[in-house]
């Protein structure tokens, strides 16, 4: 696991930037894209697609869900995701990461732009992301804005859902879980047990040779 690059702070403006134990898993750019709608709209001349109504999209191990998704794609074959959630409602992300078994990254927002040629989460209002290992969470942080860079595993985090840093306007948090246990008791030294053996009664001395002859 790499550790902590940059923490850097202006003001309120809650500006966080920090690596990420592993980036996102390589292997999902190649997988198939599956989406699951209500309504959709597929324009093929502009590779720009629409789809409304509990949208899910799978890739791999990647999961976006929203109840509105936008998907362009380039000319080279990269694709941009637009998530927009309903009012009260949130868009959500999940990945599993490289470097283990079960690491997995997750977030939600209002809205979430990915971009995968650059490997760019950006998660606009109420947004929050956070590291699991299997289920133990090891690293979450809420704030307005949250731009998560798999590809150099820095998180950016600004109090303005645009990505602005507006100085005493809010102020964001970020938690970090021990990744050290605590040290096992000492074992006893070799030879210990229960009781002094100084508190023992002493054993009586064997009589010295010839102790004990009559006198002639």
């Amino acid at each position: 696991m790499t550790t902590m690059k940059k923490i850097l702070a202006a003001g309120c403006a809650a500006l966080l930037l920090l690596p990420l134990a592993a980036q996102a898993e390589r292997a999902d750019a190649l997988k198939p894209l599956k989406v699951d709608f209500n309504d959709i709209h597929v324009d093929n001349v502009t590779q720009h697609t629409i789809a409304t109504g509990n949208v899910v999209i799978t890739r791999g191990t990647m999961v976006l869900k929203s109840d509105r998704a936008e998907v362009v794609e380039s000319p080279e074959g990269f694709r941009t995701f637009i998530l927009t959630a309903s009012p009260g409602k949130l868009a959500t992300f999940r990945q599993k990461r490289d470097g283990g078994p079960d690491l997995w990254a997750e977030g939600h927002a209002q809205r979430i732009e990915y971009d995968e040629r650059a490997d760019l989460v950006k998660l606009m209002s109420n947004a929050m992301i956070r590291q699991l290992e299997g289920q133990k969470v090891t690293q979450q942080m809420e704030q307005t804005f949250i731009s998560y860079d798999s590809r150099k595993e820095v998180l950016l985090g600004r109090n303005d859902a645009g990505g602005a840093d507006n100085v005493g306007k809010g102020r964001g948090s970020i938690t970090f879980e021990p990744r050290r246990t605590a040290p096992a008791p000492a074992a006893p030294a070799a030879g210990a047990r229960a009781g002094s053996s100084s508190s023992a009664t002493p054993a009586p001395a064997a009589p010295a040779a010839g102790a004990g002859a009559g006198k002639q």
